[in-house]
């Protein structure tokens, strides 16, 4: 008796493909790209420069609000993109 066996190629190529969808992937590239966009904005983003009417005036990097905004994205994009529960469709 003999028995057939898949093509080892065939299994090969769909194994690499379903690798690009892994959500933890995605994730991982979406927080990355989120840090680069800080990593950007704060070598060529403008400062942001305020005055008083004293004439005092304060100048803050603008990668500051943006990292505040990429940290509280981050922690997002990791709860719900490395979580274990997945949903089933």
């Amino acid at each position: 008796m003999t028995t057939v066996s898949h093509d080892p190629s065939r299994v090969r190529e769909q194994r690499r493909w379903s690798q690009f969808l892994v959500p933890e992937m995605w994730a991982s590239l979406t927080i990355i790209v989120m840090w680069l966009s800080v990593l950007f904005d704060a070598v060529f983003g403008p400062d942001i420069v305020t005055h008083s009417v004293a004439g005092d005036y304060a100048t803050v990097p603008s990668a500051v609000v943006v990292a505040l905004f990429a940290f509280l994205a981050t922690w997002v994009v990791a709860k719900y993109g490395f979580s274990q529960e997945r949903k089933h469709d």
